[in-house]
């Protein structure tokens, strides 16, 4: 059945075409396994909550029947303002708008949320874009720039928002610059979800060409229920496709946990066990709640447009295994800092288990992609990073701020240094391949399994061999995380890290000797503020796995072993760094080989650093390639990159991670064969090294959103 859906129908039609539904929820209360709701454009300002489940034969399918023309939002336009003095304006709304949950008095809260910053999950949008809220009313009348924002300029449109007196209402005040907010388009974020079910199990359904916008979503760490603007809610088989999604207070996309209510944030809220415990606590009560291949996950996200979320794009624990994620456009993401936390990226998953993450672009996030825990068959190919780490230079933030506000300004950028990707505690095996990745710092691997195989890398590599323990002022904290049985949930097993246990074959390091600098001024800059998990390395190479051991080395140690009988039966063999392997590896600009990599090919000759640029495709030539609409790689790299000189790598090369014995291979057990490049060409038997088979094409994946 077609189901039809006009927000300018009438209120009582029946869902037909000639009487069409005024609400997509009154199509989604009666939709049954087969069914097609068709939404006309308009603004439907409301949380749909799917109620009925489809079948993997007969999805519900929600489609927008103008691309993008059917907006979900979160959010109520909001006139009447008042001009007071100093361009401050008010208005007051009556709390029944806002039903059972009131974003103005909810503030963002949860585990791994740094509790010191004052948010609540409410927000005000000035035409469509959201403003700076203020804890204190006194700052409205001179607003200042925030030291914290990617972009300071913005951060002077503010608001505050608190009860009346009498509690029946809630009174905005806001500075909109010079706008007249009454001749403006200024919204109030109301509702906490746009397309979410309420219950778990609602799986099969496709939401397909949607405009989402404005939600008051909470903070979303793994021990806690996890909303967004869009979520499966804790289902399977899900498709998440052609949407536009932008403005959640925190994620926009949530593929996340469901609610364990004994365990709900407890480390937030009862406090005695520490924070990684109960996340351990979690993973195995959802082993026995149905976390299964058979009823979680394998959804899939593609071609859609993310951006201007303050947490994450797509966060998601447990509830995302076996999904694809593909040919999404995610950025602009915690770009306002007024969120922080350990939660934070443009995608952020805990449990990635034979998750492939491939053909997206990430860029101007506060981290690219950060994949925690169990990052266990997880592949990241062919996606394109830039820009994702913090903007520099930084000093002049600090330009005009009180003693105290520069030390809490110092303190929080410290810790947001960004990266493009990040592993942490994981065992593997995680495959990182054919990507560009060219921010400044391109991989923070607290973490062991991971192959990284055939990519551009301008960035450096950074925290590597620490980040594995809480940083406990004086007891040792070692982290232990699960690994699982190969393409399962199933818990193997237990372990901390041992660090190594990595590949490198066949990527491109381009150096940059502005990144000395830029290290520099990030150590005078954060003074007495370094995060204890991260060693602020800026540059670039794998120059700090120096002094890891090779295979050989690392087997001899277990020769003639017979255990505790041994003569030295308190040798450290099972507990120092694994083995790390490389071949193929090319270094440019200064970039640094690790001390025992023998074969690397250190060039002389200098290169243009890479750089992503936008391309409008009117401009004719850029840097001896035709312009494309699209984004376009400038760089004189591939003059003098050789081709066709290194060997092909399989899955048979890369061997099992450590830990969880497991080959790197794809999801149904098939081994991989690195014989494509970044757009899917055919990589010759002695291939190019870096992504691209043939340097001389410079142009990148045209079709994001």
């Amino acid at each position: 059945m077609i189901i039809y859906v006009d927000a300018s129908a009438a209120r009582n039609g029946d869902g037909t075409e000639a009487h069409p539904f005024p609400t997509i929820q009154q199509a989604a209360d009666i939709a049954q396994p087969g069914d097609q709701v068709l939404v006309c454009p308009g603004e439907y300002r409301e949380q749909v909550q799917p109620r009925h489940a489809g079948r993997p034969d007969a999805r519900i399918e929600y489609r927008s029947v103008e691309p993008l023309g059917a907006i979900i939002s979160g959010a109520e336009r909001l006139g009447g303002w008042v001009r007071g003095e100093a361009n401050v304006w008010r208005a007051s709304v009556p709390i029944g708008v806002f039903g059972d949950y009131n974003p103005y008095t909810t503030l963002v809260s949860g585990d791994w949320f740094v509790a010191t910053m004052i948010a609540h999950t409410g927000d005000v949008y000035l035409n469509h874009r959201s403003m700076y809220e203020v804890t204190d009313p006194a700052l409205l009348a001179q607003p200042v720039k925030s030291p914290l924002a990617w972009a300071p300029e913005e951060s002077t449109l503010i608001w505050y928002a608190a009860p009346n007196q009498a509690g029946d209402a809630i009174d905005f005040s806001a500075n909109f610059g010079d706008l007249d907010p009454n001749q403006e388009c200024v919204e109030i974020a109301v509702r906490r979800n746009c397309f979410m079910p309420a219950e778990n199990g609602i799986g099969y359904i496709s939401l397909q060409g949607f405009t989402v916008r404005q939600a008051a979503t909470q903070w979303a760490p793994p021990t806690a229920y996890q909303d967004g603007m869009v979520g499966p809610h804790w289902s399977k088989g899900w498709i998440i496709e052609d949407c536009e999604l932008y403005e959640s207070k925190c994620s926009g996309i949530s593929l996340g946990k469901y609610l364990q209510p004994n365990n709900d944030n407890k480390w937030l809220h009862k406090k005695f066990k520490d924070g990684t415990q109960t996340e351990r606590d979690a993973i195995c009560q959802a082993s026995y709640e149905g976390w299964d291949k058979e009823h979680i996950g394998s959804h899939l996200v593609r071609r859609c447009h993310i951006h201007d979320c303050g947490q994450t794009g797509i966060v998601g624990h447990l509830g995302a295994v076996f999904s694809v994620i593909e040919d999404n456009h995610i950025h602009h993401i915690n770009n306002k800092q007024n969120l922080a936390g350990a939660e934070i990226g443009g995608i952020k998953l805990h449990a990635a288990i034979d998750v492939q993450i491939r053909r997206n672009h990430f860029h101007h996030c506060t981290r690219g992609l950060w994949l925690d825990w169990q990052a266990q068959g997880t592949r990241v190919t062919a996606n394109l990073f830039h820009d994702n780490c913090l903007p520099f230079p930084i000093a002049e933030r600090l330009v005009g701020l009180s003693e105290s506000d520069e030390a809490v300004a110092r303190s929080g950028l410290a810790g947001v240094i960004g990266e493009d990707i990040f592993v942490e505690v994981s065992h593997g095996p995680t495959l990182i391949d054919n990507n560009f990745l060219l921010s400044d710092r391109s991989l923070k691997l607290c973490t062991q399994g991971v192959a990284v195989i055939h990519n551009l890398i301008a960035g450096s590599l950074a925290a590597i061999g620490t980040g594995t323990d809480n940083g406990m002022g004086q007891l040792p904290s070692p982290r232990y995380t699960p690994y699982h049985v190969p393409h399962g949930t199933q818990v193997a097993g237990f372990m901390s890290f041992l660090h190594g246990d990595v590949r490198f074959y066949n990527n491109v390091f381009v150096g940059n000797a502005e990144l000395d600098s830029i290290k520099q001024e990030f150590e005078d800059f954060s003074k007495g503020h370094r995060v204890p998990w991260d060693d602020n390395n800026f540059q670039v190479g794998t120059f700090p796995y120096s002094g890891y051991p090779d295979e050989a080395s690392w087997r001899s140690q277990f020769e003639g072993y017979v255990g505790m009988g041994s003569s030295n039966p308190h040798h450290d063999r099972y507990y120092g760094h694994l083995p790390v392997w490389f071949g193929g590896n090319h270094y440019f600009n200064g970039a640094r080989s690790a001390d025992q990599e023998a074969d690397a090919v250190i060039h002389d000759q200098p290169v243009t650093r890479p750089e992503v640029v936008e391309s409008t495709g009117t401009d004719g030539q850029l840097d001896g390639s035709a312009a494309m609409p699209g984004w376009q790689l400038v760089t004189d790299l591939f003059d003098h990159l050789p081709l066709h000189t290194e060997a092909t790598i399989a899955t048979a090369t890369l061997g099992m991670a450590f830990e969880p014995e497991q080959l790197f291979e794809d999801p149904d057990g098939r081994p991989y064969v690195f014989n494509r490049d970044y757009h899917g060409f055919p990589r010759q038997v002695h291939a190019t090294a870096g992504p691209l088979e043939d340097g001389r094409s410079r142009g990148l994946r045209e079709g994001w959103a």
